[in-house]
Parts: structure tokens; C-alpha cells; sequence
């Protein structure tokens, strides 16, 4: 079997070829345009699908060597995502779905990070699962292939929104995650103490709290040296960071004692973070757990994820037709 997978949910126009033998190709054509806008431009980011995704189908192709009558099926993002890019996305897919007479899946976006795992690794059934991105905050109960319980998610901004608007506050380019990780490396955790909402409590999270203090915090102390944030920025970095991880570690921990399960899976763009890998390996890989973690290249936005999980979806027989329609939000998915 032969899955060509498509994503593009976001600001990341993606396709992917995974068959029988693993993963054959995995391509990425990234959008700089909304670096000047400090966030993503839904329009922009429409626009610049609809000009790459060809190209972007027709170069996973060739580096698989796979021809477009050779896929048995299509796997693309369904949701949730910025519609406009979503119906790029889903349009094209249908359109091959029906040039090439092969059965269209329809991927879940946060599914699918999660199942990035299988991509090099087989976790074992059943797991905990924190997906963590620039949209979502989330835990699950995994008990089996798309068998998904939510144990908790964000009440308000997510980790990944939460790195990305302190970063602008800081002066930052966008996405300003990656940007805060690679200073916090040089920074000391403790020389600032920010809140850590919600640690305390189950398995929900909020960091929107955590944004308003660090600008009140800045305004406090611009006021007195105006060279605070140049002088400090790498310890900044790394409190903030501190943080946001310690209340997602906390969290997964509490869910895997607490459901007896002892094997967590990380998923989404930051668990590229480097703080939080740290955490995860010292203080719930060597209490014994089974962790997995995705390689770099399939935690943030890629079609790999999205042909891995059409291709399980597959071999179950689930198959579906072009009438596979796009949800904004996890809430719209029927």
C-alpha cells in the first residue's frame, strides 16, 4: 500500500509519501511571509498553498519514485485549522481522488501528531498522550488506534500561543518559540519566578496568565533600565520556559500515576523544545516510564504524520470518499 499525504493546516504547505517500506518522502514548503506580520495572515497563508502545492505533491513524488498512478490512497487534513488553508489543502486532494480514482481520507491534525510516534517507533497501547503546539494544549487517554479519551486541554491560550506572543513582548522574531528556546539555553530556570498556573489542579492548563505577568514584569522593569530585557533575555527565555514546562510535566506525570499507565507519548512543535525534552527524559523516562518522543522533522507541521495515520486508517478498512468536508475547530468535527 501507497498513501500520498497532504497538510496544510496552517502555514505549512506539506506532502508526503508513506507505504509498506516506512516513509519515502517527506516534503516542507514553508511560508516566510507573515515574519513581517509577527503572526500568521489567514489569507496570506491561503494564497501561498494554493501557489506550492503542486510543486509540493510533485516533489514528494519524485523522491519517492512513486508515480501518481501508483498511490492506493490520499490522506489529507481535514481539521482542525485555518479553513481557507485547510480547503487548499482538501481541494487538491479531492481533485486527485478523482483524476487517479483512489479513496480520500480525511486526517485529524492533532491525531495525526500524535501518531508521528508509529512513524520510527511502535508505542504500545494504551498510553497518555501530550499534544502540545501553537493552537492546542492537550492530554488524552489513548487506549487504543484512534480510541482517544480527553483527559484535559487549555482553557485559553495554548503553550505553543503562550512562547509565541511572550517572544514578541521581547522583541523576538516570528515564531519566536524556537527563537526563545535556543537563548534559554544559555539562561538560568530560577532567576525568575513566573506562575505556573493551574499546576495544582487535574489536568487542565492555562497560560494566558502567565503572558499578562511576564508584560507586566517587563513594563515594571524597563521603566527602571531600559537595557533589562537585552541584559537578561537568555534568563528570561529560560524562566518562562521553565514555567510553561514544569506545569506540562507535572501534568503528564499525574496522568499516567493516576490512570496506571506507563508509557507517554509527546506530540506537537513543542515538543521540540529542548527544556521540555530534558524534563520529560529526567523526570518521567527515568521514573520508569516508556517515553517517545518524535524526531524534530515530525513534531512541528508535516505531511509525514498526516500519511502515517491515513495509512493506519487504511489498513482498518476506513476509507472515504470526496464528500470529506473541513472543520475549523475540534469542536465542528462531526
Amino acid at each position: 500500500m501507497i498513501v500520498l499525504g497532504i497538510e496544510s493546516s496552517c502555514d505549512e504547505t506539506a506532502a508526503a509519501v508513506y507505504g509498506d517500506r516506512g516513509l519515502l518522502s517527506n516534503v516542507i514548503a514553508s511560508q516566510t511571509v507573515h515574519e513581517q506580520f509577527g503572526g500568521v495572515v489567514p489569507e496570506l497563508a491561503s494564497r501561498a498553498h494554493h501557489k506550492t502545492i503542486s510543486a509540493t505533491v510533485q516533489q514528494a513524488l519524485a523522491e519517492a519514485d512513486v508515480a501518481p498512478g501508483e498511490v492506493d490512497c490520499i490522506g489529507v487534513t481535514q481539521g482542525p485549522g485555518l479553513m481557507g488553508s485547510l480547503l487548499v489543502g482538501l481541494c487538491f486532494a479531492k481533485g486527485f481522488s478523482l483524476a487517479h480514482d483512489v479513496p480520500l481520507i480525511g486526517v485529524n491534525h492533532m491525531n495525526a501528531h500524535i501518531y508521528a510516534n508509529f512513524i520510527d517507533d511502535t508505542p504500545a497501547y494504551p498510553f497518555v498522550a501530550l499534544t502540545v503546539s501553537g493552537g492546542h494544549t492537550r492530554l488524552e487517554l489513548v487506549r487504543a488506534a484512534f480510541q482517544h479519551k480527553k483527559l484535559g486541554e487549555t482553557r485559553d491560550d495554548a503553550a505553543g500561543e503562550a512562547f509565541d506572543k511572550i517572544g514578541k513582548l521581547l522583541g523576538l522574531s516570528y515564531p519566536a518559540g524556537p527563537v526563545m528556546d535556543r537563548h534559554a539555553k544559555g539562561g538560568d530556570p530560577s532567576t525568575f519566578d513566573f506562575p505556573q498556573a493551574m499546576i495544582d489542579q487535574g489536568y487542565e492548563f492555562s497560560f494566558s496568565g502567565l503572558k499578562t505577568a511576564v508584560r507586566y514584569f517587563l513594563d515594571e522593569k524597563r521603566e527602571a533600565d531600559s537595557e533589562f530585557i537585552s541584559n537578561y533575555l537568555a534568563d528570561i527565555c529560560a524562566s518562562v520556559s521553565h514555567a510553561i514546562t514544569e506545569v506540562l510535566v507535572v501534568k503528564l506525570k499525574r496522568a499516567l500515576e493516576n490512570h496506571g499507565i506507563d508509557t507517554a507519548v509527546l506530540a506537537g512543535g513543542v515538543a521540540a523544545n529542548s527544556m521540555l525534552r530534558h524534563k520529560v527524559d529526567e523526570r518521567v523516562r527515568q521514573a520508569g516510564y516508556r517515553v517517545y518522543i518524535p524526531k524534530m522533522a515530525y513534531c512541528t507541521d508535516n505531511a509525514a504524520m498526516i500519511a502515517i495515520t491515513a495509512y493506519m486508517k487504511a489498513q482498518r478498512g476506513e476509507m472515504e470518499g470526496v464528500d470529506v468536508r473541513p472543520y475549523a475547530r475540534l469542536s465542528e468535527r462531526q
